[in-house]
């Protein structure tokens, strides 16, 4: 349980409670009390309530990362774009870039109903009963109706102008992605290593950028665990959570990140080794990728590159897992299970280019 000298620490109740007073007048006008709900190494999530209602507020950890200030005020901003829009996310009542409210930059949200699926071990489980047919299988649908709706959105319209850069987003990514690879050595006195499939998918990738790009809002992180659901039948979608990664660029590459984890129908031999979900009660990527497509309106004749980018660009991003458990920061079974994830983005992202020709 987290002291009362803890909490006031996270968040000054007297300076925050007049910053309250006059940004959100909707959480009420009574003595603030602040929980804290959860903390970790990338932000800190602390309740508020003045005996209205119950709001969250979310701001960077006391040895905040780097860039973790901006990312907060960032979350923000698109948060607050899609306020006007039927995404199911959690409604962003204001945010605050002046430190001296509580030290650093933070937002104030909804508190969403719901429940999220948990990472335990090595599998991604979800509350009963959606853990069992018919109600599994209704989860990756709710999960693509959120996508649909993000995709859907005018990020000019809103006023995501600027939020990304949208001009040769595709072009930049194998790049991007390879250059955090590298940064690994540095950071974590990693000496790196030959992964095979990288070298086949990065070639791939990089000759074969569709030339339909069309401009939308991204995630960043799309799972289950990043979600919320409604607690009875049937499956709903309540809010799609934790925004650090969004940006403007294409949202094809959501859709792969989270159908990547599920059955291909023209590789049923796939085992279920390095797959998180429970993938015989789930769809197939390509049911959901036409799915995706009828509510969307988008083409997905391209679609094996966006599950190859997506592929790769997971194989990038958690090596930094295998660098720090080399580096004693991790223990050694988190480094194996990561390193399992990386060799299986890699190996996959080769299979499905060697497939496509």
């Amino acid at each position: 349980m987290t002291s009362a000298s803890d909490r006031d620490e996270l968040a000054n109740p007297e300076r925050l409670a007049i910053w309250l007073d006059e940004h959100i007048p909707e959480l009420g006008n009574g003595p603030l009390r602040i929980e804290q709900l959860h903390g970790g190494t990338s932000n800190v999530i602390l309740t508020l309530d003045r005996g209205e209602r119950t709001m969250v507020l979310r701001r960077p950890p006391p040895v905040p990362p780097p860039g973790s200030e901006r990312t907060v005020l960032r979350e923000a901003r698109v948060l607050t774009a899609l306020n006007g829009t039927n995404v199911p996310h959690p409604h962003c009542f204001g945010s605050c870039d002046d430190a001296h409210v509580i030290g650093v930059p933070f937002y104030v949200m909804e508190r969403v109903e719901g429940w999220a699926a948990e990472l335990r071990g090595e599998r991604i489980y979800h509350r009963a009963p959606f853990d069992t047919m018919p109600c599994e299988y209704g989860i990756a649908y709710a999960m693509v109706d959120g996508l649909i709706a993000l995709a859907n959105v005018d990020y000019r319209a809103v006023g995501l102008e600027g939020f990304g850069r949208p001009d040769g987003f595709l072009e930049r990514q194998v790049d991007r992605w390879d250059r955090q690879l590298d940064s690994y050595a540095e950071l974590y006195n990693y000496p790196g290593r030959h992964i095979p499939g990288h070298d086949y998918a990065r070639d791939w990738l990089r000759a074969n950028i569709p030339d339909d790009f069309r401009a939308g809002i991204i995630h960043g992180d799309v799972g289950t665990p990043n979600a919320l659901f409604a607690f009875d039948r049937p499956a709903r979608l309540t809010a799609l959570i934790d925004w650090e990664l969004s940006t403007i660029g294409d949202p094809l590459i959501d859709l792969a990140w989270f159908t990547n984890k599920l059955r291909d129908c023209d590789n049923p031999e796939r085992t279920s080794e390095n797959v998180l979900y429970n993938i015989e009660n789930f769809p197939t990527r390509q049911e959901l990728a036409r799915y995706y497509a009828a509510g969307t309106g988008r083409n997905l004749s391209h679609f094996d590159y966006y599950c190859i980018l997506a592929l790769f660009k997971g194989g990038c991003i958690l090596e930094y897992k295998v660098a720090q458990a080399a580096a004693g920061i991790l223990p050694e079974a988190t480094g194996r299970f990561f390193d399992k994830l990386v060799l299986g983005n890699f190996a996959k992202a080769e299979e499905l280019a060697r497939r496509a020709g």
